[in-house]
């Protein structure tokens, strides 16, 4: 697609802001992730336990974006990323505001409200990146656009691991979540001022994007919320999306909820250690090489099919998770760089998958109209999915040990329980991509 160079500065202008405002969001999302050990052992709550928490939050962000997709659809991106951010920011700012004045009399119900209101304008997110960008790029073009996606991503787990653990060494545990709340709100105004809903709003002429959509006053005239929800989940290849996504969402969360734990009860490598900084590194460069790998595959291989690229990286998804279960040279300086080397690869794999079925397929098959109600619709069902991984894994770890052993007490050897449990959806995963193979946007499938 031949864009003028004025066009693809603009174009810039606005997804790059909505890209990083992703990203600090996530700074503000997986700070949890990195601190939830600590507060455990701290306030004597186990994995089961704080497990609970995630679950809430997951949940929450869970029904909230397939809830929050159609409203986005009616009001546009603009407004949606602009209330998840602020909403985002002031939520990490309550959470930090609690533990540093010590509330914490009933930590878990309070913790569990806060997140799970914080996860509500997080879910916003997704969809205002999809929502904006579905009428800045055509169909052929999209597929880059899922790697950008991956390195949005991939840049937050970067902000909230590495930089996350940097802070955790040089300042008070609670900035944990008063720098991410900065960071989110410079990136609100910056939104304010940049970002724009289609070309035509920042002075630019609108086109046909290709996905079945009219390329003049599609936003201005929404579609009604019955004819809305019924090109949705009337599309066999959606609803097989639907369903894989769930299958992404146990097999991300459960990866990225525990790795802190993994290196740190398996290979003695705590977050403080320099070494365990450059996890988030891992994570950034695995996110951006697999997205960008995903896109190029799916644009250019598959003539812009998405299922069999997805097929790909879920079943090597199944072979990085195998690698880890092995946990070779426990406790050693080459067996914590293998640990942090095989975590980045599983990323890879699973962002890429992540990036092209939420941010691209969602555009795909939902087009300008509904672009944010598909968004909402995958994300929903995959952050469903990422809920059982909080009680539910976390339960599992508590009795059985990452070993199958008693957690009690216990040096464990090898991850085999905790990777058992993930590898199944990888699985599932894969043969849905067999159902719907030949998918693609503006053929008809949908």
């Amino acid at each position: 697609m031949d864009h003028s160079r004025e066009y693809r500065q603009r174009r810039f202008l606005n997804w790059f802001p909505l890209g990083l405002t992703y990203a600090a969001m996530y700074m503000g999302r997986y700070n949890f992730n990195l601190v939830k050990n600590d507060i455990g052992a701290w306030y004597h709550l186990d994995k089961a336990e704080m497990g609970l928490i995630a679950t809430a939050g997951f949940w929450t962000y869970g029904l909230s974006v397939a809830l929050n997709g159609p409203l986005a659809d009616r009001f546009g991106g603009r407004k949606a990323i602009l209330l998840g951010a602020a909403g985002s920011a002031l939520l990490n700012l309550a959470v930090g505001y609690m533990f540093l004045n010590g509330m914490t009399t009933k930590l878990l119900v309070s913790m569990s409200l806060l997140w799970s209101l914080n996860m509500y304008f997080q879910s916003f997110g997704a969809l205002s990146v999809v929502k904006v960008n579905s009428t800045w790029f055509h169909v052929k073009e999209r597929g880059v656009f899922g790697g950008i996606f991956g390195i949005m991503i991939s840049s937050g787990y970067f902000l909230a691991s590495t930089i996350g653990a940097w802070i955790l060494s040089r300042f008070h545990w609670t900035m944990i979540w008063f720098i991410p709340s900065a960071a989110i709100f410079v990136m609100f105004l910056v939104d304010l001022f940049l970002v724009r809903n289609r070309p035509s709003h920042a002075g630019q002429v609108d086109f046909d994007t290709g996905d079945g959509s009219n390329a003049h006053h599609a936003e201005e005239v929404p579609l009604p919320l019955r004819e809305l929800l019924q090109k949705v989940f009337q599309s066999p290849v959606i609803v097989a999306l639907i369903f894989a996504e769930f299958c992404t969402g146990f097999v991300r969360q459960g990866v990225m909820l525990y790795f802190t734990e993994y290196l740190d009860e398996i290979y003695h490598l705590p977050k403080k250690e320099h070494l365990f900084w450059w996890t988030g590194v891992a994570f950034m460069f695995g996110g951006i090489f697999g997205g960008l790998l995903c896109g190029w595959m799916s644009d250019k291989l598959f003539q812009s099919r998405r299922p069999p690229v997805a097929f790909v990286f879920y079943l090597v998804q199944v072979v990085m998770l195998i690698l880890l279960g092995a946990t070779l040279g426990q406790g050693t300086f080459g067996g914590q760089v293998w640990a942090i080397v095989l975590l980045g690869l599983t990323a890879m794999f699973i962002f890429g998958v992540h990036g092209m079925l939420s941010g691209t397929a969602s555009m795909d098959f939902g087009g300008r109209k509904a672009a944010a109600t598909v968004a909402g619709a995958l994300d929903g069902i995959q952050y469903i999915g990422s809920g059982l991984t909080g009680f539910g894994l976390g339960w599992i770890l508590k009795t059985y040990g990452w070993d199958g052993l008693a957690a009690h007490g216990h040096q464990p050897v090898h991850a085999w329980v905790w990777v058992g449990c993930i590898i199944p959806f990888s699985l599932v995963g894969a043969f849905i991509m067999t159902r719907i193979w030949n998918a693609k946007a503006g053929s008809g499938a949908h």
